[in-house]
């Protein structure tokens, strides 16, 4: 963990180096203090008042190069901690955009926010904590020892029953608190998952009146992580009275014992002045370290959340040599198998299907039949766990990710826009296209007409989700942005169940005299969108039931029959009402 957080200071060791040097130099001003002013006692009891202006001047010398490395040592920490900060962010962040889709259902979306922000946050006040707080209290712990040794030994071995003390206390509360945090992370990420649910599912929820039930359910989210915050707090709380109990009592044994050393002779007032000045500074070195233990018990639970998605590696890796060049847009499955997880049931068995480039496959089935499932393993989002994919003759392992993704162009069953204008949006299907091929994307997706329509066209704000657009126009847009790929593959995923049948039959056709080399599957849960095509896939429960035309179908498979029917009859009860 430590090793793959270290690669986040990257670019700021300069700042961490100086922060140190600031830290200890401030340190160093600060234990020459006691020992200045133990010399000022002395000269004011002894009556010789030019020794007394001359350590006051030394005194304010010191007091300002002390306040001036404080400042540079805050300010270099500051600096160092953001960087290391947005290091992180940016290298989570990146890494993520590597993530299959396993990787991705590895982790909940709200875990991962979590990840980026609160855990990334608790660990840059780690960092800064390290540069100023586990530099400042061993450092100054160390030269106050030196210098009670010093003054006198037989009063610092006082130190060393105080110090065994403490640290007895803190491995306790260390081994018990982490835990107890490491807990409370992951209650974090089912609170952010409850926000997250409620605020993207706002119109279900207020359609349904089910406000005081989602505020109950957050309510329950909330009280528990409170109870969990509570019960890692009550083992942190432990430190500060432990502390302050053996701080307190080393000060009065030292004055005790002090008394009698100065009645002897043995020590001046002055210097039993400023070895309670270093005795101070020791004991609050310790609580200071105490209290960094503490911190960084918390943040070691973020630690090893971000390291764990840092170190997280896809499931889908480039090959070596990988071919960028896909010839065609045939496919062909060669008795492929499919499971989400490893161990987890097929949720396709042993499908074997041919495609020839430019032909159109309608795929229908019934809902769970894994008909997004098949898709998805055409562009690699997933791999097959048995058997082969081929794209263009060659199995898609073999190519350049980037190069396969951009040769199929995939409307998802979900359809997502994002926070811009329309141009914005549709240009993610080719950042470079001119204007005019985005118009002739939109007229082949049937979306120029209502674009042309709103009062800024083209240059309409769509807003985060597409929530200003309906869901027709929602799909008909995701397709332009999906035809501007000019790809070698279109897949549809039930990418027109939001647009009525004229509109669909449009699309349909554009897409017969537009791109017809271009290998088009279609999955739907209409018959007349698939009807026309070349070829219909009828699946049920992951596994082929049929593969031909319309007509053969109708004839051969009892479900796409018994389907077709349903729907004509439907159809001819609403023609006749």
């Amino acid at each position: 963990m430590l090793k793959t957080l270290a690669k986040g200071v990257k670019g700021f060791e300069k700042s961490s180096v100086f922060a140190l040097i600031a830290t200890v130099m401030e340190v160093l001003m600060e234990v020459l203090m006691p020992f200045i002013m133990a010399q000022i006692i002395d000269a004011v009891t002894a009556g010789a008042l030019n020794s007394v202006i001359i350590y006051g001047v030394i005194i304010l010398l010191l007091a300002f190069v002390s306040l001036a490395s404080g400042v540079l040592s805050g300010t270099f920490a500051a600096n160092a901690s953001a960087g290391v900060a947005r290091n992180l962010r940016r290298t989570m962040f990146e890494n993520i955009q590597t993530f299959s889709f396993a990787n991705i259902d590895k982790y909940s979306t709200a875990g991962l926010v979590t990840r980026l922000t609160t855990d990334v946050t608790n660990a840059q006040n780690a960092y800064q904590m390290i540069l100023r707080m586990c530099t400042r209290a061993p450092v100054m712990l160390i030269c106050s020892a030196i210098a009670t040794v010093l003054i006198s030994p037989s009063l610092s071995s006082l130190f060393i029953v105080a110090m065994i003390i403490m640290g007895v206390a803190l491995f306790f509360i260390v081994s018990k608190s982490h835990e107890a945090f490491a807990q409370v992370f992951k209650r974090y990420d089912d609170l952010n998952a409850s926000v997250q649910e409620n605020v993207s599912g706002i119109r279900v929820v207020k359609a349904y009146v089910r406000e005081a039930y989602e505020t109950d359910k957050f309510n329950r989210a909330a009280d528990e992580l409170y109870k969990m915050f509570v019960k890692a707090e009550k083992i942190v709380c432990l430190n500060m009275p432990v502390m302050q109990f053996v701080m307190y009592l080393c000060i009065i044994l030292i004055s005790w014992r002090g008394a009698h050393l100065v009645v002897a002779g043995d020590l001046t007032t002055g210097e039993l002045t400023s070895l309670f000045s270093y005795v101070t500074q020791i004991l609050m070195s310790l609580m200071m370290l105490s209290m960094v233990f503490v911190m960084l018990t918390m943040s070691r639970a973020s630690g090893e959340r971000i390291a764990e998605v840092m170190n997280e590696q896809s499931t889908l890796t480039n090959p070596e040599n990988a071919d960028g060049e896909i010839a065609d847009g045939s496919v062909s499955f060669k008795n492929v198998s499919f499971a989400y997880s490893e161990g987890g049931d097929n949720v396709l068995q042993k499908i074997n299907i041919d495609i020839k480039s430019g032909e159109t496959i309608g795929i229908i089935g019934g809902t769970g039949s894994a008909k997004s499932s098949l898709v998805q393993l055409i562009p690699r989002l997933y791999d097959a766990t048995d058997g082969e994919v081929y794209v263009g003759g060659k199995n898609v392992k073999e190519y350049d990710l980037d190069a396969l993704r951009n040769s199929v162009a995939m409307v998802l069953q979900k359809n997502v826009l994002f926070s811009g204008t329309i141009k914005e949006n549709l240009r993610w299907g080719n950042k470079e296209a001119s204007d005019e091929e985005l118009v002739a994307a939109c007229k082949q997706a049937q979306a120029d007409e209502f674009i042309s329509s709103f009062p800024e066209g083209y240059d309409t704000y769509i807003e985060q989700g597409g929530t200003n657009v309906s869901g027709g126009q929602k799909q008909r847009l995701c397709i332009a942005r999906a035809l501007l790929k000019k790809p070698k593959i279109l897949i549809l995923d039930d990418s027109t169940s939001a647009v009525d049948t004229k509109t669909d039959a449009l699309i349909r056709r554009a897409f017969k005299e537009e791109i017809p080399n271009t290998t088009k599957i279609i999955i739907a849960q209409r018959i007349s969108s698939v009807e026309e095509a070349d070829k219909i896939l009828v699946l049920d429960d992951g596994k082929v039931m049929a593969f031909g035309t319309h007509d053969e179908l109708v004839k051969t498979s009892d479900i796409y029959r018994e389907v077709y029917e349903s729907q004509k009859k439907g159809g001819d009860d609403d023609a006749e009402n």
